[in-house]
Parts: structure tokens; sequence; C-alpha cells
């Protein structure tokens, strides 16, 4: 894909090249390509970066997604819709030697990276419904491994025109994980999986092509397949990296905890629009799929292995379709990151000795690109580097607190949140189940009479 700057508005096509160029509201819209694939921008930009960083990360966001959003109706309201999905801070902080950085991503309602782009996406999403004049209700469904369904529930929760339905692996999710995830009820709808997170992506997946469904149901993603989650994450990281270089005048090295790849992708886009940001190196649990392949092994997608950083428990990453798409062979990916893998026991040991060592209490995922770093050092190398903090430490606190030896307190959101009485509905991991539970119940009973009918024939 050729990279230029912006001459007219820009069309977004599909990373398997079934689609014909789509504007970006209808893009928002539908969540996955129709061809089953992921949207990504016809062409790649570049901009020119400003004399002076923006002073907000709300008019950072503004700045740097106003060139895709040139054709849609939002265009002239973008600013004033970031200023309502950004009103918290991403603060870039130091650690404990003042070389290194922390990115702390979990500063909003829910605690996690994820409350930025979901926030954006609903703000998106109700202001084209309004503008189209929509009336019928719109279902976000969303496949989670442990925060994504909360910011998106947290960003949607009694939103007129929009029900949300989540889907999570039943057991493999923190206790506060799971209360954030069941906490909403109104039109928020969860089903806790019999199965893996790989399952739920593939039954949402399922679901979001199944043209028999969507005729019945108006449905669209807000996980990171979604290009209303894939853009707002590059505000972050564009504003972080202005920032840095404006303060230090050095580009930023980030690494960051992965599982899906839709914050990495971002951050690889942030630095591709021309943004002030260097390696960028990835840190996975034991799900290894991105290390073994950018060694040079094949990609070969795996079945998911639970772990303490369980919302980058991950086999099949669905964002490495657009970095395949963006950068056309193996060669040029494997130039283009790095990646590491970090085990439990690492985990373990990379959280106990956190607060001595960096001076801070790290989540589990956190932890995992805390280690990388470490590792970088031990090799030598003097760069300035950012760990992206992923999601607040008391999200995990069965797993934190007796590593560090006390109580985390707990931000004033998530308490709101574990404060709410809780509930989920059980849910085989199979896709028909999912299907049967979003048809209405009018469309439902006809399906099961066409079988029964079936059956008797």
């Amino acid at each position: 894909m050729s990279s230029q700057s912006l001459s007219q508005p820009l069309s977004f096509v599909s990373t398997r090249h079934g689609t014909a160029p789509t504007p970006i509201d209808d893009a928002l819209i539908a969540g996955l390509a129709p061809d089953g694939g992921l949207y990504v921008p016809e062409r790649l930009l570049q901009l020119t970066l400003p004399a002076k960083a923006p002073a907000t990360l709300a008019e950072t966001a503004a700045w740097v997604l106003a060139p895709y959003f040139g054709g849609s109706v939002l265009r002239d309201a973008l600013p004033a819709l970031c200023a309502r999905a950004y009103d918290f801070d991403a603060p870039l902080m130091p650690l404990k030697n003042g070389r290194d950085h922390v990115l702390e991503l979990f500063h909003g309602p829910t605690a996690a990276f994820k409350d930025y782009a979901a926030r954006f996406l609903a703000e998106a999403l109700g202001a084209l419904r309004t503008a189209r004049g929509d009336t019928e209700t719109t279902t976000i469904l969303v496949a989670t491994s442990g925060d994504t369904g909360a910011a998106v529930a947290g960003a949607f929760h009694k939103r007129p025109g929009f029900d949300v339905v989540i889907l999570y692996p039943d057991g493999r999710v923190s206790p506060r994980q799971a209360h954030g995830l069941e906490c909403w009820g109104d039109n928020v709808r969860t089903f806790r999986v019999a199965g893996t997170f790989d399952d739920c992506q593939r039954m949402a997946k399922a679901a979001l092509a199944d043209r028999d469904l969507r005729e019945k149901r108006a449905l669209t993603s807000a996980n990171s397949i979604s290009l209303g989650r894939l853009l707002p994450q590059v505000a972050y990281y564009a504003h972080t990296a202005l920032q840095h270089m404006q303060a230090h005048g050095e580009a930023l090295n980030l690494i960051v905890p992965t599982g899906n790849l839709g914050n990495a992708a971002a951050a690889w886009l942030a630095r591709r629009m021309g943004l002030p940001i260097g390696e960028i190196v990835l840190a996975t649990n034991a799900n290894d799929v991105l290390p073994r392949y950018f060694a040079g092994a094949p990609y070969s997608p795996q079945a998911t292995r639970a772990t303490l950083a369980n919302a980058m428990d991950v086999g099949a990453p669905s964002n490495f379709e657009r970095l395949t798409c963006w950068l056309g062979d193996d060669k040029s990916l494997r130039a283009s990151l790095r990646a590491f893998a970090v085990d439990d026991d690492v985990i373990r040991r990379t959280i106990a000795a956190a607060p001595e060592r960096h001076g801070i209490v790290a989540c589990p995922h956190t932890a995992c690109a805390l280690h990388v770093l470490e590792i970088l050092r031990a090799k030598g190398d003097k760069r300035a580097w950012s760990v992206v903090a992923t999601a607040h430490p008391a999200k995990f606190e069965t797993i934190v607190e007796p590593l560090i030896g006390h109580a985390v307190p707990l931000p004033q959101a998530l308490a709101a949140c574990l404060a709410r009485p809780a509930h989920g509905e059980a849910l085989k991991a199979d896709d028909d189940a999912l299907k049967a539970r979003l048809l209405p119940a009018r469309a439902s009973a006809n399906v099961t009479a066409r079988r029964a009918a079936a059956v008797h024939d």
C-alpha cells in the first residue's frame, strides 16, 4: 500500500480484497467487512507533524483522526466527539531509574486501555445514528478476553438505540474482570461461554458474517477487528510520542503487551503515519504464536493456553491480518517488529520485584512488558523505552496482592462497578447457540419450527 498525504476523502478496503472501497461511516457501522476481512485505509497516510505538541490527549486525537474522517458526516463534530471520549489522561510516567517510562492507559472508567477506543466508538456511532435518522436498535457484539467487554459495556450502557452482547470465556478471566463484565444490565447482556477467547471470537465473527442473522438484527462489532477500535488507539501513541519528543528531543521506543494485536497495530500505524516512535517490541504471555513467527517460524495459530495475563490469551491474533495487508510479506513484517514470550513463573517474579525494581505495581500484562524491558537493558540497549501499562493491577488482586504483600487500592470507577450486582448467562461455544440467542423471538421460533418440520419430513 502506498503512503501519501490526504488529497480527497479516504475510503476503506478489506484485508481480503473482496469488498468495494467503503466510506468511513459505513465501515464504522459494519464493524467487519462483508467478505470477512478487516477494514483498513485504502492508502497509508503521512502526517505533517505540528511545531508544538497539542496540549491535551483530546486535541491530539482530533488532529490525528481528522484525515480519516474527511468524508464523514462527523468531520466537523470530531473535536467535540474527542473531547467527550478522551476526557481522562494517558500519562507517561518515569520508572524508578528515571530513564525508562510507563505509559499508563488504565485511568478510564473500567481501568483498562480499551476505554479510550470504546468511548470514541460509542460517541461516533451515536452521532452517526442521529445524523442518519436511524430508528432501528443496533447490537454491539463483542468477544472479550477480559477487558474489552467491560469497556464496551461502560461506553454503551443506557445509550439509546444500542444493545450490547458480550461473550467471554467462562473461568478464564479474573474474578473482578468477570464482575465488571456482568454488572451492567439494562441494554447489556453478558454470556459466559464454555470455551476459550478464540471460541468467543470465532462465534462473534460468524454472527457478523451471517447474512440471514443480519437481515433480522442490526449487528456491528466493538472488538479490535473494528476500525472504530483501531483508529482511536492511534491517538494516545501519537500524543505520547509528540510530548516525549518535545520534552527530550528523541523518539520513544515502545514495549506493548499484546494478545489480539490491536493495540500493537495502532502503535505501528502511528509510527507509519510519521509520529516520532522508534522500535516497537511486542510482549506476549505463553501464547507464543507471535514470538515464534517473528523469530522466523511460519505463522501458525495454536490452541489458546490459559495464563496469568489472561487478556492476552489469544492463539489466533486477528490483527495479524491487518499487518500482513500493510507490509505485504514475511520479510517486511519481521523487519518491522520483534516479539518476546513471557511465561507465568516470570510474570510472578516480575510482579513481585516491580515495586522495588521499577517503583510501580504491575498487572500481569504490564509485567510481561517490564520483563522484556529488563531483557533489552541486560543486552545493553540504552535507548529511551516505555512499557505500556494496559490495565490497573487492582483488576487482578488475587494474583498481584499475594506477590507484593499488600492490598492494591481500587480506583473509584472500578469500585463503583464492583458495588453493583452481577449476572451472566451460560452459553455453549457454538455458533448456532449464539445465533439462537441473537435472533428476535419471532425469527427464532420460525427457525425452530422449520428445523422441526425438516426432521419430521
